[in-house]
């Protein structure tokens, strides 16, 4: 097998276990949360997408990793690490869902277009380095949380629940 077939099989079968993983133990949790409650962790994950910046680092990538590429991932990683932190301090606000919707549009177009420059730039799996996992392990990862995320957000919020009291909503007699 090439290692191009190794690369694209790692980031599909993980894709499909972080999708397995997703529906089965995550999903089921977090449908049953307030909004606010089921985005939390999800950006949490999200705020450690810093570890993009490992695309920069000499030694831990191949000198030879396309650049475009490189900063393309890293810088777009990083702003989407301090988007998730942003959104996380103005969840609790009128203006956190905004805040979240910004995030999560930069964040899923980020890492659609750090696999276009890659493509683009013909990056070779072992320019990747260390960082390989980065793409084939974490990429699927975010990529799974940002459809739990679409899916919170394109939610109606849950309507308040009123206290029933002899059959009847409290204050209705």
């Amino acid at each position: 097998m090439t290692p191009q077939v190794c690369f694209f099989l790692s980031i599909a079968f993980s894709l499909m276990a972080w999708t397995l993983v997703a529906k089965r133990y995550v999903w089921p949790r977090l449908r049953s949360l307030e909004r606010r409650d089921a985005l939390r962790p999800l950006l949490v994950l999200h705020a450690f997408r810093f570890e993009g910046l490992a695309f920069l680092v000499p030694g831990v990538v191949s000198p030879d990793l396309p650049t475009t590429f490189a900063y393309s991932a890293a810088y777009g990683d990083f702003g989407a690490a301090i988007l998730a932190l942003l959104s996380l301090a103005f969840l609790p606000s009128g203006t956190g869902v905004v805040v979240v919707w910004i995030f999560n549009l930069w964040g899923t177009v980020d890492l659609l277009h750090a696999f276009y420059e890659a493509n683009a730039g013909g990056l070779m799996p072992g320019q990747l380095g260390a960082a390989y996992f980065i793409p084939t392990v974490l990429v699927p990862l975010l990529l799974v949380t940002h459809t739990l995320i679409f899916k919170i957000l394109l939610q109606r919020p849950a309507a308040p629940k009123t206290l029933q009291v002899g059959g009847l909503p409290h204050g209705t007699r």
